[in-house]
């Protein structure tokens, strides 16, 4: 149909939350002037049989669409634009580069109250201050009731404190009714505003910069647009490098954000970066209930919060005055959406900041190898520290062999002689252990039979807290049975190792130390792993057994050993990224070891300590193993010398998806022929073929240029939104994928 253009009405533009990749036409709202239309603006209207809340991108005159056909919009919701230019740009780009659909790119930008209609206005706070009586108590005079004195002291020292304040500070609320009630304590509701930088911007003053550390400081232009990779050994004193970079930023009326891998690093950052600055700080993270995270997004556009700390989603949060950006354990996975909208925060990071026109400092001490590729080319600024700060020093490494070893429940004799020893001398002990749960499965041992999951390709996790068989891929979760399903013999039992089993394994070895168990299951609860961590922060000694959540960041002054007991993950993974992802790891846990003046050891477990990887991480260190994996990749053709997309497929039919992908390989063959520069592979299985009881399937689509990549995918995605074979799949397009499964 060809254009229609009429003076006598307006159209408005709106992107949806539809996974179609176009925009809607509306009509005016009534009583609506063009004044309140400005781009941006958040508007309900109808679709289909339901109503929706749209992003306005443009107001326009012309459509393709029938002007007869077109429907009213409802409402403006708020005057104000949600989003500015800057963020609905980004947005839009972001949106075509991984070929999302824009509505769902946008909504992803905006926190879940806008999404549902609520206006973008910031709301009066209630604060907690003392009366006048609370403030003439005589010290020591609520020594009896230990949180009373706790918020007491905090007042009279930070003379306010909000609720997110209580939170930080483990000060349940009902503590402070208790003091309302009292009269030492009573409640304003202050609508906040931007404050003028404080006289003494710093609660405490900069630590004394290495010559390493003040060499790679010195090198930060804070005027323009420049990505530098802070590759920093574990304890070298990459976030002093952060909080002074984020003090020059402050000092020119500048807001500062950063981003960290895990909701459970943001309060630690958090803590630490309120320490450090007099001004107020706001954290992102799926943690918050909808109403805290929506009014810390709003303290941020309005420049009253100036430092934004947040995990993957904070990239999206509006800034007054954007001065810098900085994403700590730049490598991490998570940065990298796994559904939907399947953004990569680290990468979009570079593109926002050369928008801005900003620094953007990635921080590391096992870099991806994308990033480290980038910095060696020079297209990023590389900067090292290859010392520990302070007296500390690397940790001692000491490969273990267990091949014929007689282990106990996964440990080995020196193992345990090691942990015992640490703790005898007043230390704390860290154990790694990748793998939830009790075991990993369980097996009858009269016939062989294994607890598989009916809906997926994997083995059920045994938990004993409570007691149930737990799908980790679908979450199906069903009883322990006391018989074999197979043969009825009651002689079934736990195979392998998970973190619930070595916590108990380990208190029955320590009786009379405290194990802490940290993963996804013990921390699901807000504030858990602040709670948790109390024990280890106080120094005394005690076992800390965990997953990968322990690798992240975390700073363990006490912690002298660490034994990772399964070191083999990763060796013989059929994801490219696998030996890439154990290196990292594996550095990561160790480097929670020996981070102050106590020198650390690291005791890896390995069924295959003669592996060239394995020995060249140890023996050499990170970066040449990444030499050696980057020379891989440059023969086999993949990231980062070439440009990857997976064309995912999933249905209840494995026919059907492989059909889907079939048709869409002849499509995008017709569009882009195969070349020696333009590749494809498939359709294949995915690692997992079955998950949740669909099949999965997969195309994978290989090019020496970004350019012809990204103008296939936009040309085959509308192809196959349009064919009749798609309504009978879940297909989706994953541009930079970081997960091959």
């Amino acid at each position: 149909m060809t254009s229609t253009t009429s003076t006598e009405f307006l159209l408005l533009e709106i992107a949806l939350p539809v996974p179609l990749r176009r925009c809607f036409d509306y009509l005016l709202p009534a009583d609506v002037s063009v004044d309140e239309l400005q781009p941006g603006v958040l508007i309900r209207v109808p679709f289909g049989r339901q109503e929706l809340i749209g992003v306005l991108l443009r107001v326009k005159t012309e459509t393709v669409q029938e002007p007869a056909k077109l429907r009213a919009a409802l409402a403006i919701i708020d005057s104000h634009p949600a989003l500015d230019s800057e963020l609905l740009d980004l947005c839009l780009w972001a949106a075509d580069y991984y070929q999302c659909a824009p509505g769902e790119a946008l909504q992803t930008a905006l926190p879940a109250l806008l999404r549902q209609g609520e206006p973008a206005q910031l709301r009066g706070e209630p604060v907690f201050r003392l009366t006048t009586e609370g403030k003439g108590l005589p010290e020591g005079a609520l020594k009896r009731s230990p949180k009373q004195a706790a918020l007491l002291a905090a007042l009279q020292t930070r003379h306010q404190l909000n609720r997110a304040d209580l939170d930080l500070l483990d000060i349940p609320r009902s503590i402070a009714k208790t003091l309302i009630d009292k009269g030492l304590v009573r409640i304003d509701e202050v609508t906040p505003v931007p404050a003028p930088l404080p006289a003494q911007l710093l609660g405490e003053q900069p630590l004394v910069l290495s010559d390493e550390q003040h060499n790679a400081f010195a090198q930060i232009d804070y005027h323009h647009f420049k990505t530098y990779l802070l590759d920093g050994a574990t304890g070298s004193g990459k976030t002093e490098i952060y909080l002074q970079a984020i003090e020059q930023t402050l000092k020119q009326g500048k807001q500062a954000l950063v981003l960290v891998p895990e909701i459970g690093l943001t309060p630690q950052t958090l803590e630490r970066f309120q320490r450090r600055f007099n001004l107020p700080i706001v954290a992102l993270h799926s943690g918050l209930n909808d109403r805290e995270r929506l009014d810390a997004w709003l303290q941020a556009r309005d420049g009253i919060a100036r430092i934004i700390i947040g995990t993957r989603s904070a990239l999206f949060t509006p800034l007054k005055e954007p001065g810098i950006l900085i994403i700590d354990e730049e490598h991490d996975g998570s940065f990298k959406q796994q559904d939907g909208f399947r953004y990569s925060a680290r990468d979009l990071a570079a593109v926002r900041a050369h928008r801005l026109g900003i620094p953007l400092i990635l921080g590391s001490a096992t870099p991806s190898l994308e990033t480290l590729h980038n910095a060696i080319q020079g297209r990023y600024q590389y900067l090292r520290l290859k010392a520990r700060a302070g007296k500390a020093k690397p940790p001692e490494i000491q490969l273990l062999d267990i091949r014929g070893e007689i282990l106990h429940e996964g440990f080995a004799q020196a193992s345990i002689d090691a942990i015992g020893d640490t703790l005898d001398k007043g230390n704390q002990v860290l154990v790694f252990l990748n793998r939830r749960g009790y075991a990993p499965t369980l097996e009858c041992h009269d016939c062989g039979w294994l607890a598989n999951c009916n809906h997926c390709d994997a083995r059920m996790t045994v938990h004993q807290t409570p007691r149930h068989l737990h799908c980790h891929h679908c979450d199906h979760q069903r009883g322990i049975p006391k018989r074999c399903p197979s043969c009825n013999s009651s002689r079934i039992q736990p195979i392998g190792q998970g973190t619930e089993r070595s916590e108990v394994v380990l208190q029955q070895l320590f009786p009379t130390q405290k194990v802490i168990r940290v993963d996804r299951d013990s921390t699901r609860n807000k504030n858990a792993m602040q709670k948790l961590l109390v024990d280890v922060h106080s120094g005394d000694p005690c076992i800390l057994v965990g997953t990968q959540m322990l690798a992240k960041g975390h700073h363990f002054a006490d912690v002298t050993l660490v034994v990772i007991i399964d070191a083999d993950a990763g060796l013989f993974s059929t994801d490219f990224r696998g030996a890439e992802r154990m290196g990292q790891l594996l550095l990561q846990v160790a480097g929670r070891a020996g981070r102050e003046e106590k020198n650390g050891r690291v005791i890896l477990q390995s069924h295959h300590t003669d592996h060239p990887l394995v020995q060249t991480l140890v023996q050499q260190g990170y970066h040449a193993l990444a030499d050696l994996i980057l020379h891989e990749r440059q023969i086999t053709q993949l990231p980062p010398y070439r440009h990857l997309a997976l064309l995912r497929a999933e249905s209840k039919q494995a026919i059907a998806a492989v059909d889907f992908l079939q048709v869409a390989r002849q499509m995008a063959e017709q569009l882009q022929a195969p070349q020696p520069f333009f590749s494809y592979l498939g359709p294949l299985p995915a690692m997992m073929e079955k998950r949740g009881d669909r099949f999965r399937y997969q195309l994978q689509i290989n090019s020496a240029h970004r350019k012809p990549l990204q103008q296939l995918l936009s040309q085959l995605a509308l192809q196959l939104e349009a064919s009749p074979l798609a309504k009978r799949v879940r297909w989706s397009i994953d541009v930079d994928p970081q997960e091959m499964g």
